[in-house]
Order: structure tokens, then C-alpha cells, then sequence
């Protein structure tokens, strides 16, 4: 195949021997320091960093490549605290009835609740939007793959974030339409995750959890 056919090389650094286990083994141990947090401090990011990490974000990829995201990046404070205040409105409800109380016993180690100061705290809050479908010329468009798609370009976002120094928390006010609501989104797309993004304060602490070991992921067939 060749560019006349819509196609262009592919030009990539490949690596092999040991500087490719070293890589590999580096880039895991950096991952296996990422944490979910969720004691943020107010201390500013600038707004570049967070393009740029939304920009990482959108390299995912997807469906037919019609990268069904829209990534809204919310530093306003009066947006954040509407935020917060429809997120803790559900939570509650979810903390004291929707819940099981299996869920509820699952969440006791970390020690969350319906009270989310983070998201005020945190200098920016990322939320994912996931587009199920396009209007184009007033026609319907499906998406496809669109949860997937939406969900490796989360993974790909949680990453960038940590490769810039900073942490993040995956929130899921469950339901969550209040956030097409209060940011304006148009029908076609609904919310996937809501992402507090900043600086750990300097008191933060996280769960004494461990990862599960490489026996419980992988399956190997050789």
C-alpha cells in the first residue's frame, strides 16, 4: 500500500535485547506508582500542561478512528463548586440507599464518603464525555466501539497525568447527567468519568492497598 492509497509509512523507534526489557521493566515500575487520590492541593497547573495532557489523551485509539470523546477541562471555581454540589447531592442518595451493603463493605478501606472537597480543591477537574453518535448536515452518525474507545483514551489520560508529576482521581457520581446539565453538553454525548486533576497535598495519604501479582493477571499459551 502506499500514500496514493491513503496510506503513509509508519516510521518508529523500535528497541530490542536488554534495552528493550529495561525500558519495559522502568516504565512498569513508574506506572506502579500511580495512585488514585483523593487529598489534593489548591497549588495552581497551568493550563498548557493540561492541554497537552488531553492532547495525549486523544492519541487513543478507536472505533473506525472516529474518537468519539470530548474531554471538558473545568478550572472555574463557581463551575466547580456546582460540580460538587450535584455530585454530593447523588452520593448521598447512593451512600444511603442505592448502595448494597456488600458495596458499601467494599468501600470501607477507603474510607470515602458523600463529602467530595476535591472537587473544589483540585485546581482542575477533567470530565470525559463519551459521543455516542455525530450530527452532520442534520444526519445521525453512529459512533462505534464508543465505551471502549472512550475507555482506553481514559486509561491513556490517568497516564499522561502521572507521567506529569501530578495525581488524579476516577469519580463516578453515579448518575451522572447533572454534568451535561451544568456544562451544557449537547444530546449526543453523556458523561464517562469525572477526573479531580492536580499537585497530592502535602498531608495526603492513600490507602494501604496492594496490586493484584503477575500469577493473578496473565495467562500465557505458549
Amino acid at each position: 500500500m502506499d500514500s496514493e492509497k491513503g496510506f503513509i509509512p509508519f516510521k518508529r523507534t523500535s528497541f530490542e535485547g536488554e534495552e528493550l526489557k529495561k525500558r519495559v521493566q522502568e516504565f512498569y515500575q513508574f506506572m506502579d506508582q500511580r495512585r488514585s487520590l483523593r487529598d489534593f492541593s489548591d497549588k495552581p497547573v497551568p493550563k498548557a500542561v493540561i492541554e497537552n495532557i488531553i492532547m495525549a489523551a486523544s492519541t487513543a485509539p478507536s472505533g473506525a478512528n472516529k474518537q468519539p470523546w470530548t474531554f471538558c477541562a473545568i478550572s472555574s471555581r463557581e463551575i466547580k463548586k456546582q460540580i460538587r454540589e450535584a455530585a454530593e447531592k447523588e452520593e448521598f442518595v447512593n451512600y444511603h440507599g442505592r448502595m448494597s451493603d456488600s458495596w458499601l463493605e467494599d468501600l470501607k478501606k477507603f474510607g470515602t464518603n458523600e463529602i467530595k472537597p476535591f472537587l473544589e480543591i483540585a485546581p482542575w477537574i477533567i470530565v470525559v464525555f463519551k459521543r455516542s453518535y455525530e450530527e452532520e448536515n442534520n444526519e445521525k452518525k453512529n459512533n462505534y466501539y464508543v465505551s471502549e474507545s472512550v475507555g482506553l483514551a481514559s486509561g491513556f489520560l490517568l497516564a499522561a497525568i502521572h507521567h506529569a508529576g501530578l495525581v488524579a482521581l476516577t469519580h463516578t457520581p453515579s448518575p451522572m447527567n447533572f454534568l451535561s446539565k451544568v456544562l451544557n453538553r449537547p444530546k449526543n454525548e453523556k458523561p464517562f468519568l469525572l477526573i479531580p486533576v492536580g499537585y497530592p497535598a502535602e498531608d495526603a495519604l492513600v490507602p494501604d492497598i496492594t496490586r493484584k501479582s503477575k500469577d493473578e493477571v496473565i495467562v500465557f499459551y505458549e
